[in-house]
């Protein structure tokens, strides 16, 4: 080789790569044309000199050449395995798709080297094909790409698992999904994703088979599986051939039409048509159901029972079919219950509250029931944690099984009793601590209590300022000094409302504007920098409502309440006025105009009483209204039309609220009696009140009027909520002579919506099914004289669409009986107006409660051929109820 050649090898460059090619790799290494010095059975040594990064855009080099693992200083061999770790360290960043090391120089031992880098491009846009919008939307929001992302097979592999698993969940067991890259020309290094989704139809469960069964029915077992279930209806006596199906009450009856007038009827619970549930197949689910299968039959004493083999098969592209082999093994019942370890509690006091005997069928789950914890009574869990026993644990331990029998041994570690360290909230961004710490039942230095914790955020829940879904209190109890810090967390909601209708009433539009701020802080009205948009935080309630449908009517009314007066004690002051005033429109200075003027304010304090328990209320108000009438008799049927009449009144109202939270009540019960009367003025008087007219007589308005509500909630199964509701009005007199008031009267049918309907004091009471105030005395001759008593019955079941606190909707169905008279003398309890249907309810924080009702009244109402029959309702702020 002569010397000119050597010289321009004075330019040698190193070159070490890492190249993909077809899933294979390879490592080049090469000094221009010269191998002479590097030889892959002999490698040289060198050291590192300096390390250059080169194609990068987005990264940092340094970090690049920290991840290489190859340092200035580094001895290294060449080749050696230094140079390969180094490419294949950074190629399982997935950042790249080409690597290669280069050595720009050598002098000496010392060797210069250069990364070479191609990054994988970047994602620009991506959009979705195949899919309506709303899919691609919640899609969207699953696969969580954003701009900038690198794409790499992993990103491509884990989109397409992402969103076939979301169409798994929908019953889409095989759709398709293929992604393509397209350059974005206007960015270097960035592309665009084309994902196009092929849903395909739909996979169902065509067939569920259960072998092994001998003590529960099949039917029972397939109930027992909550979220898998076959389509259309089971028959599982197909070889008795054809039937009718005939529901009547709680009894499905199947007549057969091969064996004559024979009858086989089942109770609902064990024949199943899937109707409201899906036949759709998701993993997780079937599996929650297998083991939903082995609860049932433990709940009936088959300890040992099991699932010895299950398959879920495909049928064809639509449909699938399930096998499942279960063992059901013996029935066993509990023998002898003993207790190790108690010394608060007595073992016999322990049994009673276990509430298990010997001899009754073996029941793991009511025995971790009664011990742990039961929301719908009492167990021995709660005995200890009520009383501050945090740290009580109740082990039970089976000592004998044999046969039919099972013993069992509870052991128990009662600990020592533990006290409230510290007590915190977490979350109210805007409602101010005092107000949320005012309503907490735990505090430092009381002995822990889960009953107060439970009461605690039920309490949170009923202000409405907090998503009752998501209040979570956080236990941390500290073993080591016999410490508890509670930690509530909550998540803040809308609790203003708005009023923004249009209604029909008189014959025209009538339009109403309603603010609620239920969270208001009147102390920092003037504080300019607390108006976001409003001042609130502290809890008070100012309401602003105005209606009219022009010139003939106005009504405006402000009302204002503080929840604490005075800050200590929950003590409840509500102050308000009303204005109403209906006209027929002409000027106030001529004689023919006709008005009806009222102004009313109220005063109440309620109050919690911690007697007969804590969950009761008193409320008492005092009541002014002030009616003035000119020329009204068209309408107003007392007097001649003109007059003026005082209301003066006195309310009482003694109630008991223990429901789980306001919006969708699970439990409790919300029962009040409630009595309004008016000082006996005829009593005091020596007017002959058979021989003055209506003008005087009725100048000082007089009655009592009673009033008895009670709505209970139960959870039958989970969020599905039974209801019965209770209604009762009574308006009574003091003097025979003078009679029944014709102010405060009860008025019955309908939407319950007053409208501007209110302007004597009646009570607008709805019944679904029949046209407004259509149930009441001589209604039907247009005589507005309104009923002196009435009740009402409902009975509803309600099931959540959404518990999302900005909007949450229920369904509901119900069945309802009500009836109203003139005078106690025709009151009959049995005879009901009856009516049933279906609706749904939306709240939404700022509006408040909106409903729509179908419902079908049964019954005629005389006089009035339109008033029963098909009709929908729609209500706000729970008129309905």
């Amino acid at each position: 080789m002569d010397k000119g050649i050597s010289k321009e090898l004075t330019r040698i460059v190193l070159v070490i790569s890492f190249i993909i090619l077809t899933g294979s790799t390879f490592a080049q290494i090469s000094i221009g044309n010269d191998l002479s010095r590097i030889s892959y059975d002999s490698p040289t040594e060198y050291t590192v000199g300096g390390i250059e990064v080169e194609g990068v855009e987005y990264l940092d080099e340094n970090v690049i050449i920290m991840l290489s693992d190859i340092e200035v200083g580094k001895r290294i061999k060449i080749p050696g395995d230094e140079i390969t770790g180094a490419i294949r360290r950074l190629w399982e960043q997935g950042l790249f798709d080409n690597i290669s090391i280069v050595a720009s120089e050598i002098k000496g031992n010392t060797i210069y080297l250069k990364i070479i880098l191609h990054e994988r491009p970047r994602l620009s846009k991506f959009s979705f094909s195949g899919i309506r919008k709303a899919e691609a939307d919640d899609i969207r929001e699953k696969i969580n790409l954003s701009r900038g992302d690198v794409v790499t097979d992993h990103l491509i592999i884990r989109t397409k698992n992402i969103i076939r698993d979301f169409y798994s969940g929908k019953g889409y067991l095989n759709s398709e999904v293929q992604i393509s890259e397209k350059p974005d020309k206007r960015n270097l290094n960035f592309v665009d994703l084309s994902i196009n989704i092929k849903k395909n139809k739909k996979v169902k469960i065509k067939e569920i088979n259960i072998y092994g069964t001998k003590e529960l029915s099949i039917d029972a077992v397939k109930a027992s599986m909550k979220e898998t279930k076959a389509r259309g209806v089971f028959n599982p006596l197909d070889s008795l051939g054809p039937f009718v199906v005939d529901v009547v009450s709680d009894i499905v009856t199947l007549k057969f039409k091969n064996i004559g007038d024979d009858f086989v009827n089942y109770y609902k619970d064990n024949i199943r048509v899937n109707i409201f549930k899906g036949s759709k197949y998701i993993k997780s689910n079937y599996k929650d159901d297998l083991n939903n299968i082995i609860a049932k039959y433990n709940k009936k004493g088959y300890r040992d029972a099991h699932i010895v083999l299950d398959s879920v098969y495909k049928i064809d592209n639509e449909n699938l079919g399930i096998d499942i082999y279960i063992d059901e093994g013996n029935k066993y019942y509990f023998r002898n219950i003993t207790w190790v370890g108690n010394k608060v509690y007595n073992s016999l006091f322990l049994s009673s509250v276990l509430g298990i005997r010997p001899g009754d069928v073996y029941n793991l789950e009511l025995l971790e029931t009664n011990l742990q914890y039961n929301p719908a009574g009492f167990d021995v869990s709660s005995l200890y944690m009520n009383n501050g026993y945090l740290f009580f644990n109740a082990t039970p331990v089976e000592t004998y099984v044999g046969n039919d029998s099972i013993d069992l041994e509870i052991r128990i570690f009662e600990g020592k009793q533990a006290r409230i360290k510290n007590v915190s909230v977490k979350g109210n961004t805007k409602t101010n601590d005092h107000v949320v710490i005012r309503e907490l039942r735990t505090r430092p230095g009381q002995l822990f209590s889960r009953e107060d914790v439970i009461r605690t955020t039920r309490e949170l829940a009923n202000l409405r300022y907090f998503d009752p879904e998501t209040i979570t209190p956080n236990i941390n109890p500290d073993p080591v000094d016999g410490t508890v810090d509670i930690e509530y967390e909550v998540e803040e909601t809308s609790a203003d409302q708005v009023e923004l209708s249009g209604g029909w009433g008189y014959g025209r539009i009538i339009g109403t504007l309603g603010l609620s701020f239920n969270n208001f802080s009147v102390k920092n009205i003037f504080n300019g920098k607390a108006w976001r948009p409003i001042p609130s935080g502290d809890g008070q309630k100012l309401s602003l409502r105005f209606q009219t449908y022009g010139k003939d009517y106005l009504s405006w009314s402000v009302s204002f309440t503080e929840p604490w007066l005075g800050g200590r004690k929950p003590n409840a002051l509500t102050v308000s006025y009303y204005h109403s005033i209906y006209s027929n429109g002409l000027p106030t200075y001529d004689t023919l105009r006709s008005s009806f003027v009222i102004d009313g304010i109220t005063v109440g304090i309620g109050k919690r009483l911690t007697w007969p328990d804590d969950f009761f209320t008193l409320y008492q108000g005092i009541n002014m209204q002030l009616y003035r009438l000119q020329n009204y008799a068209t309408i107003f049927y007392i007097g001649d039309g003109n007059g003026t009449y005082n209301n003066f009144s006195y309310e009482i109202i003694f109630g008991r609220n223990s429901i789980d939270q306001p919006i969708y009540p699970r439990r409790g019960s919300d029962i009040s009696l409630g009595l309004e009367l008016t000082p006996p003025y005829s009593l005091f008087s020596d007017k002959d009140y058979t021989q003055i007219g209506d003008n005087e007589k009725y100048k000082w308005i007089e009655y009592h009027k009673w009033k008895f509500k009670a709505y209970w909630y139960f959870e039958l199964m989970e969020k599905l909520v039974f209801t019965t509701k209770f209604r009762f009005g009574y308006l009574g007199y003091y003097n025979s002579d003078l009679g029944v008031t014709p102010f405060e009267r009860f008025y019955l049918g309908g939407d319950g919506l007053s409208g501007t309907n209110n302007f004597d004091g009646r009570e607008i009471v709805s019944m679904r099914g029949y046209t407004n105030e259509s149930i009441t005395p001589f209604f039907y001759q247009n005589r507005n004289i309104g009923g002196t008593v009435y009740t009402r019955y409902t009975l509803e079941l309600r099931y959540p669409l959404s518990l999302n606190p900005s909007s949450t909707i229920y369904a509901l169905t119900f069945v309802e009986a009500g009836n109203s008279w003139l005078g106690s003398q025709g009151f009959d309890p049995f005879d009901m107006k009856r009516a049933a249907g279906f609706g749904v309810r939306v709240f939404l924080p700022m509006f408040g409660m909106l409903g729509l009702d179908w419902a079908y009244g049964f019954d005629p109402i005389y006089g009035i051929p339109s008033a029963n029959g098909s009709h929908f309702h729609f209500s706000l702020n729970q008129s309905l109820d």
